[in-house]
This record gives C-alpha cells, sequence and structure tokens, in this order.
C-alpha cells in the first residue's frame, strides 16, 4: 500500500530565513521552497508561529486501494485536491496524508561543487509516541510499515521502534521515564545522511552553521553530528558511514 515517505512538511516563517536556511545545510538550491533529496522531499510553508514539522506525506500507487484497505482497518479519510488526508484521531494527532505516485522527482541542484559534502537522502525521522504498543498497532498494522527493531535501552531511558519504509526510517520514540498514556503523538526530529560525513562537517562549519564536533553514532561504523542552527528549531543530526540496508 505504501510505498515511500514522499515528503515531510515544516512550517516556518520565510522571514527568518527557513529556506535560506535550508539551502546552506543541504547544500542544494530551494525550488519553490521544496527540497528534494535522494529519498524524500522537504517543503516548507510559510508560518509565522512557532516553526515545526508539521505533515507526513506518504507514497502509494493507487490512491483508490489504499483509501479502502485503510477504511476497512479503521483508518478514515478524505479526499482533498488528489491527495487523502488520513482522519487526525485515527493517526494519534500525526497529520499524514497519501498522495499517489510511482516515481520520485529528480534530487534538488546542487549549490557547490562537492556533491560528497552534501545532504544527499533522509535516514530516519523520529515521532514522540506516549504509548508504544499502539504505535505498533498503527504503523506497523494499519499503515502496513515493516517494523524491523524493536529496542528498550534503559541507558537511554527509551524505547525505540524502527519501521521501514522505502529507502529510510520512521523511528517512534518512546521515554521510558513517563510511562504509558492516551496523549497524542509527535513528530519530532530529523537525521540526515551524508556521502562523507567529514567533508560535510567541514562544509557546514565553514558555512557559519553551529555544530557539535564529530562522535560515533550508535551504529556500528558511522558518525554523526547534531546540527544547532539552520534547522527551523527541528532537533537535527547528520549521520554518515553508513552501508545499505
Amino acid at each position: 500500500m505504501i510505498t515511500a515517505l514522499d515528503h515531510i512538511v515544516l512550517r516556518a516563517s520565510f522571514l527568518s530565513g527557513a529556506v535560506g536556511a535550508y539551502e546552506t545545510l543541504f547544500d542544494r538550491r530551494a525550488q519553490d521552497s521544496c527540497f528534494r533529496l535522494g529519498n524524500v522531499g522537504l517543503a516548507i510553508e510559510d508560518e509565522p508561529a512557532t516553526a515545526h514539522l508539521s505533515a507526513l506525506v506518504f507514497a502509494t500507487g493507487s490512491l483508490e486501494k489504499a483509501g479502502r484497505l485503510l477504511e476497512r482497518r479503521a483508518v478514515p479519510g478524505n479526499r482533498e485536491s488528489g491527495k487523502l488526508v488520513l482522519a487526525l484521531d485515527a493517526t494519534h494527532r500525526v497529520p499524514i496524508t497519501l498522495v499517489e505516485r510511482s516515481d520520485a522527482p529528480p534530487p534538488s541542484p546542487l549549490s557547490g561543487a562537492d556533491d560528497a559534502a552534501s545532504i544527499a537522502a533522509l535516514d530516519h525521522i523520529v515521532i514522540r509516541s506516549p504509548n508504544p504498543e499502539r504505535a505498533v498497532a498503527f504503523y506497523g498494522g494499519r499503515l502496513g510499515l515493516d517494523l524491523r527493531l524493536d529496542r528498550s535501552n534503559p541507558k537511554w531511558g527509551a524505547r525505540l521502534l524502527f519501521f521501514r519504509c522505502g529507502d529510510l526510517v520512521v523511528e517512534i520514540a518512546h521515554d521510558l521515564g513517563k510511562g504509558i498514556s492516551d496523549g497524542p503523538d509527535q513528530l519530532w526530529g530529523l537525521s540526515w545522511r551524508t556521502p562523507d560525513i567529514a567533508r560535510c562537517h567541514a562544509r557546514l562549519k565553514k558555512a557559519g552553521v553551529e555544530i557539535s564536533a564529530l562522535r560515533d553514532g550508535r551504529r556500528p561504523g558511522t558518525q554523526v553530528f547534531t546540527v544547532h542552527s539552520h534547522t527551523a528549531n527541528v532537533p537535527t543530526i547528520v549521520i554518515g558511514g553508513l552501508g545499505r540496508w
């Protein structure tokens, strides 16, 4: 039913330079306030209030078939301008839309000459949930995403659920210290991939982006760094050294 995460919607003020900030972060040029990476898009919508991730848009081969299947799985939706907008009560307050798409658009053009130092793709998006079993039922059972990992780690204070979606992961993070509740889920953070993390780190530092030092990632053989500016307040890390899934 769902073939990929087509794009993420970010609401942020154009006046505060959100589009320009992401052009610097990605080293790619925006087209109509939108970016296309290797496996996902990022659409920035003008929002004068606090910047935030506002929606997930999944791709499907047939909206008609997806709508019928989701209806049978107790996930109602409305057709609006060629999209299927799922009911917020069914998605636990995470805005989710489906679009019909077979081929993804090409990546946005590079701003610089060093492709290896750019942001190439999304590794994972993080959704915080107060109820991980509910998340398994929704993202795995109803949306049909492939649950690849379910791990609790007291050292991190979290239970993490990894759902494979195309060439990226939808990660559900549950704070073990807060217990289980029926509160809403929340779109929270992004992890981007780069072909050469050392060159990407050097490029961003030279461009004046506030970043942490390089450190080892949780996955063997990877390195990551945190981005503290140029993200429109979205918690962001960049990861490198990844092999294929």
